[in-house]
């Protein structure tokens, strides 16, 4: 497996918070991935996202905001493990791997002593300092421009004027990035086709730990705190020539409609990253009781049409590792959800995790299955004999008239029954389970349409 966006030259977006870092990811990679408020230490997890400019194409990142210059300056292998700790150490890597560093400051607050300390800290590091550019942000007009010339005193170089809330000026800062970073190799051949992948459930189930053992590294922080991811984490990789998008969402919780400020805005954001996904990765603490609240989120998906695949996490941790019994348990917990895959995997041990993308390969191509007219005329010959079409309502028995395709990814179906003819419920689920036994739409869901044929002066048309 490779991971796409290490093999395009990195350009890292460095400063204090508040000056813009998100706003300015969002402009450049002309997307609202990243959160943006004005509370400190919105953004926990670095950001990525790919810009083309220029027939060039470079990973973006977007630090937090909290790495301080006493960090930066020691570059301390703390084994602390909190959350701001473990966002320092992941802003760290990013700069010591970046080939362009933006160095942000906010020209309206001017150079408060953070921006000072963090330019010297930069010019004490031989590993860093020749790769930023000095970016003044929030220039709205030709006051703020004057007002740059305050930054030559970081020494870091003339500053480079932006407006990230107007997109002034962001043209010439790509043009200034792009002679900057190294010339790409040829990529290789894959398929073009993404299968996009979105990781869902409750918080602290263990989705950023499933992420990072499917890359092999640490690309999200992991921590007991629940909510610590608040925004969807784009990863793209080529696992088996396929190119695959990975999207890490923030916890779904049962009273997302009670959620207040960041966390409201987390979960509208995993919902709208399951809306552009084709198949969701259902995590959830095998270890726990399964709750109403996996039933919703599973609803959630279903309404959505999109492939599921079960993930069991931290089986580590069951002693009585009977993967019968606890499929039995989970099949009777989400009963409605009898068609998708279930794989038993420990994140944190990386127990079981090729089995992941191995498992989300086939359930993508299952969604694009197509069934011609013929193969269905022979399958619905056969059914009908096996189980007479039922009545949902009235005394005439139903007849089935033609069973065709009329969509895929995912698979929607038209039956086509009498004009005054009805199909019971009890049916059209004998239908869909005879489907995917005939044509293995696996871990997909089928959708069946009831059409009545018209009838003209009479007559059946």
């Amino acid at each position: 497996m490779k991971d796409e966006n290490k093999n395009l030259p990195l350009v890292v977006i460095f400063g204090r918070t508040n000056v813009g870092k998100s706003t300015l990811f969002n402009r450049l990679t002309e997307d609202s991935q990243a959160l943006v408020s004005n509370i400190e230490g919105t953004t926990r997890d670095c950001n990525l996202g790919d810009v083309s400019w220029n027939h060039r194409d470079f990973t973006l990142v977007d630090t937090a905001g909290l790495l301080t210059a006493n960090f930066l300056e020691k570059d301390k292998t703390s084994k602390d493990n909190n959350i701001n700790t473990q966002a320092q150490k992941q802003a760290l890597n990013y700069l010591r791997n970046a080939h362009v560093i933006i160095f942000l400051v906010d020209t309206k607050s001017g150079i408060l002593p953070e921006d000072s300390d963090l330019a010297k800290a930069i010019n004490k590091r031989n590993d860093i300092k020749g790769k930023v550019i000095l970016v003044a942000n929030k220039v709205d007009g030709s006051r703020q421009r004057t007002e740059t010339a305050q930054f030559n005193q970081l020494g870091i170089g003339e500053p480079n004027l932006i407006s990230a809330q107007t997109g002034s000026g962001s043209g010439d800062l790509l043009d200034l990035i792009t002679k900057k970073i190294p010339k790409q190799e040829k990529k290789e051949e894959t398929s073009d086709e993404e299968v996009r992948i979105s990781i869902l459930g409750k918080p602290n189930v263990g989705k950023s730990s499933l992420l990072n053992a499917i890359l092999g590294y640490e690309r999200v922080i992991v921590n007991e705190k629940p909510h610590t991811t608040r925004e969807p984490q784009d990863t793209k990789i080529v696992y088996k020539d396929q190119n695959i998008r990975l999207v890490d969402t923030a916890g779904i919780s049962r009273h997302g409609h009670k959620a207040k400020g960041l966390e409201k805005t987390g979960i509208s954001k995993s919902l709208k990253a399951l809306n552009r996904s084709d198949i969701a990765l259902l995590v959830f603490d095998i270890s726990d009781n399964i709750t109403h609240q996996e039933a919703k989120i599973v609803e959630e998906i279903f309404k959505r049409k999109k492939s599921l695949i079960f993930i069991a996490n931290k089986w580590d941790r069951i002693e009585d590792r009977d993967r019968k019994k606890w499929t039995q348990y989970i099949r009777v917990s989400l009963p409605f959800a009898f068609w998708v895959p279930i794989i038993f995997i420990s994140a944190k041990n990386k127990g079981k995790i090729n089995q992941v993308l191995d498992t989300a390969l086939p359930v993508a191509q299952a969604r694009k299955t197509k069934i011609s007219d013929t193969q269905l005329k022979k399958f619905l010959s056969r059914v009908v004999k096996i189980h007479l079409p039922a009545k949902a309502k009235g005394t005439k028995a139903p007849h089935i008239f033609s069973i065709k395709q009329s969509k895929s990814n995912p698979p929607i179906f038209i039956v086509r029954i009498g004009a005054k003819d009805t199909l019971h419920f009890s049916y059209l689920r004998f239908l869909e389970n005879r489907l995917r036994e005939q044509f293995d739409f696996f871990g997909t869901p089928i959708k069946l349409i009831v059409e009545n044929n018209k009838q003209v002066h009479g007559k059946k048309s």
